[in-house]
């Protein structure tokens, strides 16, 4: 199982990476890997919009099920990856990647201090015994 250790992990299993002060943000490996073959990928809120943390930002949909998906920092909603609308399977095959879901303006970098690492995360799902 693939855990960047450049990323900072959330509970609800979304990932977030700074890239040229923008938090790229998407749904870690495992989350993927759990929901199965994702067939859609819907985002409900637009670019400018403001955004808190842990707010709800769209969903997932995979065969047998729909999951939401949640803003692990606040901040100004900067760009959304509509590649996934006619591609959402590459959630599946590059969740790090070309997988990426949107990108955020964080408010306050330092709040990414307060999601987990590497390590934390993959404690979290078992992946680290």
């Amino acid at each position: 199982m693939n855990i960047p250790s450049d990323c900072r992990y959330t509970k609800d299993h979304e990932w977030v990476r700074l890239d040229d002060g923008l938090a790229v943000i998407g749904i870690t490996d495992y989350a993927q890997g759990e929901l199965g073959d994702i067939v859609f990928v819907e985002v409900d809120v637009d670019e400018g919009d403001e955004i808190g943390a842990e707010d709800p930002f769209g969903t997932v949909e995979a065969v047998k099920t729909v999951s939401e998906l949640f803003a692990p920092l606040a901040g100004t909603m900067e760009a959304i990856n509509e590649a996934l609308e006619d591609a959402p399977e590459t959630v599946n095959s590059d969740p790090y990647g070309e997988g990426w879901m949107i990108k955020i303006r964080p408010a306050d970098e330092g709040d990414l201090d307060g999601l987990m690492s590497a390590e934390e995360y993959a404690h979290m799902i078992g992946a680290d015994s």
